[in-house]
């Protein structure tokens, strides 16, 4: 990555109408520059091997849904990241970053903060690498995923309520012990791991006229933003976010990173605050940015149990959710939906199942 993790951009305002917002700017700091798509090659060469080639896949089940939704004609193609390594797409990024370290930065190793998926991967990559790493999760994580972090061998920080006293933390412990903050948006050597999900699935399934990704940091629409833009314009990339954790959502519409209650209980979309890199890619190419309530998202998880035979997370379900929601944005197309985990608790599933 070396010449474009040295590039910077400023931080400027796409315009346009902002709406009604409840959030709270944040200081336009300065951007560490995306990936390109060289950076994105290469990136899936290095960790060729090393991850699943998920796949993409059509489920006439879920067709029905949506159609009895309002979303008449649309046809799914479901990219089952629920089905990678550490069950969840950031493996692809973490094993991008770790495997670029010399034996100095893996002795020093790294400290991360995540609510879990990015825990696990990173956790992943450094067992992998050999590569120290500590993770600070907020009190009370999902157990299944606190587990699955401390078995694959890294020390496990609790502290605080929320992604971002976490994020606080992890950045204390870094400070003291020389160790490497690892974030979970701001990394571009992340974002172009991220992308070769995307890099699949347009080989997989290469007449999608629309791809939905859900967002929490953004690394995933960042990447998805960047691989649609090289090799298929026309393809409109929509990102979702949970409406009671909007940050993203806000930011993106403002024009400028905000902070926003973070409310939702779908863990990977739990974050309080939009980032700088994957903000300036979204702005660039996103098409559109939808929100959607915790009880869609339980919903869209029901249908992938059932309709689909697969477990989804909360953030998981969100593009499907999105595609339930908001129909008419996907009637008659040929549309993507990135099923981005599967770590889910008995107590989510038993709350969707329920529902």
């Amino acid at each position: 990555m070396g010449e474009s993790q040295k590039r910077h951009w400023t931080y400027r305002s796409p315009g346009g109408d902002a709406g009604v917002m409840t959030t709270t700017p944040q200081p336009a700091p300065e951007v560490p520059a995306p990936p390109t798509m060289r950076d994105v090659l290469a990136a899936a060469r290095r960790i060729d091997g090393l991850v699943v080639r998920t796949p993409a896949l059509t489920h006439p089940e879920l067709d029905r849904a949506v159609a009895a939704a309002g979303a008449a004609g649309a046809s799914l193609v479901v990219k089952h990241e629920n089905l990678q390594h550490t069950g969840a797409f950031k493996v692809r990024g973490a094993l991008n970053l770790l495997l670029g370290f010399d034996d100095e930065a893996r002795r020093r190793g790294i400290v991360a903060y995540s609510t879990g998926n990015h825990a696990q991967a990173l956790a992943f990559a450094a067992r992998r690498t050999g590569t120290a790493c500590t993770i600070v999760m907020p009190e009370h994580p999902n157990p299944l995923k606190e587990r699955a972090v401390r078995d694959l061998g890294a020390d496990v920080v609790l502290h605080g309520a929320t992604f971002d006293d976490a994020r606080e933390r992890a950045g204390e412990v870094a400070a003291a012990t020389g160790a490497r903050l690892v974030g979970a948006a701001n990394e571009p050597v992340l974002v172009a791991g991220v992308a070769t999900a995307t890099l699949e699935l347009l080989e997989q399934a290469p007449d999608l006229e629309v791809l939905v990704v859900p967002v929490g940091g953004g690394s995933g629409a960042a990447a998805a933003c960047l691989v649609a833009g090289a090799l298929a314009p026309g393809l409109r990339v929509v990102a979702v976010q949970a409406a009671a954790s909007p940050a993203a959502h806000d930011s993106w519409r403002a024009g400028e990173l905000r902070t926003a209650a973070n409310a939702t209980r779908a863990e990977g979309l739990a974050v309080g605050c939009g980032f700088a890199l994957t903000q300036a890619v979204l702005r660039e190419r996103l098409a559109d940015f939808l929100l959607v309530d915790d009880d869609a998202i339980a919903d869209a998880q029901r249908h992938y149990l059932t309709g689909a035979r697969t477990v989804a997370e909360g953030a998981g379900a969100a593009a499907l959710a999105a595609v339930l929601t908001h129909p008419a944005a996907f009637a008659g197309r040929r549309v993507g939906v990135v099923c981005s985990g599967g770590n889910a608790g008995e107590a989510e599933l038993r709350r969707a199942l329920a529902g």
